[in-house]
């Protein structure tokens, strides 16, 4: 008898933890940070021992570009498919989970597409200037290190692409959706001209890992008015502040 009850014992921790596992999957959001005082970015690296390279990393993002050093750098290469639109509002910002496929090539260097979100205003700084929104496009190579294009948004024209995306924003927060018959491709967020300063930095947010190449594309693309309010009525401010470069040198292509 007792070694039935501890085989039930543990069937029912393995049911247990692979459903945490489920929900852990499914983004629901974690509110031990955000963007306020408390538990805003210059507290982040006091929250949780994880959370340290927030407060001690030298090689933070974002920062403010200034004095880049031209060079001749590879272009980069996209090749981004339609995704089945999977989009979530993870309580700190709106996600879009992209569908394996669509990647970019940098050099001899290829990173898969992994997901894409939004800052309001821009994270990165040109020249001391933060621009309307930011749109951060997160993909990875083989071996899980990181290559993020940020896409600098400002006001002007509406933007297809984006108000698609408005048009389906999740009901429920934490919980990713599945939106039936509508695809993305995010090739259409991009600017027509694609040059670009690149830097060695990390996450924006906890924990802050410095396992980043940024390559922030030189030339914004327009949303309206309307596009942007309609943001920052979920999230007025998402932005953490911009960090010390420490000696990094920040190249831009020719």
């Amino acid at each position: 008898m007792r070694i039935f009850n501890r085989s039930l014992l543990a069937g029912i921790c393995l049911t247990y933890i692979l459903m945490a596992g489920s929900r852990a999957q499914e983004h629901h959001p974690e509110h031990s940070w955000d963007y306020g005082d408390a538990l805003g970015p210059s507290h982040w690296g006091e929250i949780k021992p994880d959370f340290a390279t927030c407060k001690n990393g030298l090689r933070q993002s974002p920062i403010d570009i200034r004095n880049p050093q031209r060079a001749e750098l590879p272009p980069i290469r996209f090749d981004y498919k339609s995704s089945p639109l999977h989009i979530i509002n993870n309580g700190h910002t709106i996600q879009i989970n992209y569908a394996p496929g669509s990647y970019i090539v940098i050099g001899e260097k290829r990173y898969e597409l992994r997901q894409f979100h939004f800052h309001h205003p821009s994270e990165e700084h040109i020249n001391g200037e933060a621009y309307d929104m930011v749109v951060h496009l997160v993909h990875a190579d083989e071996g899980s290190h990181l290559a993020v294009i940020a896409v600098l948004l400002k006001k002007g024209n509406a933007n297809t692409a984006i108000q698609k995306l408005w048009d389906n924003l999740p009901r429920t927060e934490g919980k990713e959706e599945s939106v039936q018959g509508v695809e993305v491709n995010a090739a259409f967020l991009l600017p027509k001209t694609l040059g670009y300063y690149t830097f060695e930095g990390s996450l924006t947010t906890p924990p802050c890992s410095e396992s980043v190449t940024w390559y922030v594309l030189k030339s914004p693309v327009e949303v309206s008015a309307v596009e942007l309010a309609a943001f920052s009525k979920l999230y007025a401010h998402n932005s953490r502040p911009v960090q010390p470069l420490n000696g990094r040198v920040v190249l831009e292509s020719k």
